[in-house]
């Protein structure tokens, strides 16, 4: 009995993990850093779910309660010069979940490095476009457990991320959108035989590569930054979680999330930046209808001592 309840525990949260992002600078923002000024900081995020879609069918599982996901770690940018910046990422993630048996896992996840380009940058009057293209590569730092969604802390593929990005600005009015193509390696499981929509008698998994799409506008000066964001997750094929099964890490795992981003950059402090964001999960597929925060602090220094801050 124990068993069959076992494995209709899923939904899963690993797709909020590969998109936290805290808001000083990143990969998805149209911020760049000047040469050889270099941030560096924290964040935490949390995010919970309850409810999961199962292929696109909504439903709860009440042996699992609700599935929690912490994550913390350093982040920083590198302004190699005032169009080049190297930025990275190291997350500790632990999950949980509040009911059932399942135990959840704790380490750390994927090293993440991308180098972000501005290609153009035109200004005119109160006006600005700027054109960047994006590379990035993250890679388990250790060989943790990917076959135990939703509680896996992550998926242990290494991923190639090739981003095109434009951001416009209008006084203090904005809008950025980007594209990414994400290709993910194989991966190796600790079983050999195993059933998508066939039986496979190996170890190794064939994961879809992934098509995100970002999409952000809003407010931003030289202390505050305020932005409404929605972020899309296409995986280019898998399959659908069957009735009452257990999720796979080749599933087709799709997702739209909303949500606000916001920065504080007291002048009293200069260097200091204060960071927030709240995102949700509206529409899925084999994904958790989740609900995430997060925080985090940053701060610039200037890596150039014959000049200053």
């Amino acid at each position: 009995m124990k068993k069959i309840v076992y494995r209709s525990l899923w939904g899963w949260t690993i797709l909020m993990m590969v998109n936290i992002k805290s808001y000083s600078q990143n990969d998805l923002d149209g911020i760049m850093m000047g040469k050889n000024l270099y941030c560096l900081g924290g964040m935490v995020a949390h995010s919970q779910w309850k409810e999961y879609w199962e292929g696109t069918n909504l439903r709860i599982n009440e042996n699992l309660g609700n599935v929690r996901t912490t994550m913390v770690g350093p982040m920083g940018s590198l302004g190699i010069t005032k169009n080049l910046n190297i930025l990275f990422a190291l997350p500790y993630v632990q999950t949980k979940a509040t009911a059932g048996q399942l135990k959840g896992f704790r380490g750390m996840q994927d090293l993440n490095l991308w180098a972000k380009y501005r290609l153009i940058k035109r200004k005119k009057s109160n006006q600005g476009l700027s054109i960047f293209a994006i590379g990035g590569v993250s890679t388990p730092t250790q060989n943790y457990v990917k076959d135990y969604l939703p509680l896996s802390i992550g998926l242990g593929s290494t991923n190639l991320i090739i981003r095109g990005m434009i951001d416009y600005q209008f006084k203090g009015l904005f809008a950025t959108a980007s594209s990414s193509f994400i290709h993910r390696s194989n991966i190796e499981i600790d079983r050999h035989v195993y059933y998508t929509d066939r039986m496979i008698y190996s170890n190794r998994v064939q994961m879809p590569n992934v098509i995100q799409n970002n999409y952000r506008m809003g407010f931003r000066n030289k202390e505050v930054v305020l932005e409404m964001v929605v972020d899309q997750w296409i995986t280019q094929g898998g399959f659908d979680i069957t009735k009452n099964n257990m999720p796979f890490p080749s599933n087709r795992m799709n997702q739209t999330r909303v949500g606000f981003n916001g920065k504080y950059e007291p002048q009293k402090w200069k260097g200091l930046s204060l960071t927030a964001a709240f995102y949700q999960t509206r529409e899925g597929r084999n994904v958790g209808k989740s609900t995430a925060f997060q925080a985090g602090l940053f701060y610039i220094l200037n890596v150039n001592k014959s000049k200053k801050n």
